[in-house]
């Protein structure tokens, strides 16, 4: 089940209060709300974007044959086990198998949510133009960086100080 939330609407973001403080425009685009989507996990769980409210996202979109995506998954892995649960991963794969997520993720050790995209529309969603591609979404669903290639451990951790996760 793929559940997409429409490009260029537009819609708030609420204070602790339930008021309306913001409208932005929904898309992949730094600075707008984060375009939902609903994917199925290796689990089989339904998993949400907005589930994740409150917390700081990382949605990486990747593949099995991608190495540079083979890479950065263990400095993914190692930040994702330093500072979760207030940092999430959702690694969104374009269009495999189960059987080949699940035999990537077990390989390489990972713990975090591995999401599938059959047919690629989320991946369509985003606009993704490359593989690895990495789009941190604060706690309130607004995107604030976007990385297109692999990112070193460097960048990976400058990113998540810019984020207000991680030391410094």
């Amino acid at each position: 089940m793929l559940t997409l939330a429409a490009c260029s609407s537009v819609d708030s973001i609420q204070d602790s209060d339930g008021v309306k403080a913001l409208e932005l425009e929904v898309a992949p685009v730094k600075g707008a709300l984060a375009p939902d989507f609903e994917l199925e996990g290796l689990d089989g769980e339904l998993v949400s974007l907005s589930d994740y409210r409150g917390r700081v996202v990382l949605v990486n979109f990747w593949a099995t044959w991608c190495g540079p995506c083979r890479f950065e998954m263990p400095a993914l892995q190692s930040r994702y086990e330093r500072y979760a649960p207030e940092f999430e991963i959702l690694a969104v794969d374009n269009d495999e198998s189960a059987e080949a997520v699940d035999a990537f993720f077990k390989e390489l050790g990972l713990s975090f949510k591995a999401l599938l995209d059959p047919g690629g529309d989320t991946q369509e969603l985003y606009r993704v133009r490359g593989y690895p591609s990495s789009v941190f979404v604060d706690a309130d669903g607004v995107i604030q960086i976007i990385h297109i290639g692999m990112m070193t451990e460097g960048q990976l951790d400058g990113y998540l100080l810019e984020m207000d996760i991680g030391d410094g």
